[in-house]
């Protein structure tokens, strides 16, 4: 837990780009929200794999959405329901689940269209938001925390060690 934590400090403290923390947030947001085995779900561990985005940070933020979803699973179910039953869109996903994989796509099941519509339009709000409070952390919070006597009770602490060690280790396992 404590080696997590420092992580995340480390990436929050570090030279990293807010926007590459900030996608970690919001893909992690996305994927917390929306049925595990999803193929969408698949892609955005691509993506997540593939380019600069914080795993720490999209890690916690998947497991923060995760339990944020079974409270808006009614939500997602609402949304899904009436997305599925509109008469103007009964074409669309008619036709939809003739093509095989749109059924595996899951998009006849309310909860994971509800869920994945939501995640969708709360993607840039939470992308920009997420950006803004790393900023902002990094131009006006950082220093006045660094300044606490509180922090150097804790740079006494094993974790502090543990932070230490894990800010000493660059990319490639060298220091």
């Amino acid at each position: 837990m404590l080696g997590v934590l420092a992580k995340l400090l480390k990436a929050l403290n570090s030279e990293t780009s807010a926007w590459a923390l900030a996608t970690g947030i919001a893909l992690g947001m996305v994927v917390g929200f929306t049925p595990l085995w999803s193929v969408h779900n698949l892609f955005i561990l691509f993506v997540v794999l593939a380019f600069r985005v914080n795993v720490s940070f999209f890690l916690l933020s998947f497991t923060l959405a995760s339990g944020l979803a079974y409270l808006l699973d009614p939500a997602f179910n609402y949304v899904g329901e009436y997305l599925l039953t509109s008469q103007s869109l009964l074409g669309l996903w008619q036709s939809l689940y003739e093509v095989p994989l749109a059924r595996i796509m899951q998009f006849n099941h309310t909860i994971s269209l509800g869920s994945l519509v939501i995640a969708l339009i709360l993607f840039i709000p939470v992308l920009l938001i997420a950006r803004f409070i790393v900023n902002n952390y990094r131009s006006h919070i950082q220093a006045r925390i660094a300044r606490l006597p509180l922090v150097n009770v804790i740079k006494g602490t094993r974790f502090w060690a543990i932070y230490q060690k894990i800010s000493a280790v660059k990319v490639g396992g060298q220091s």
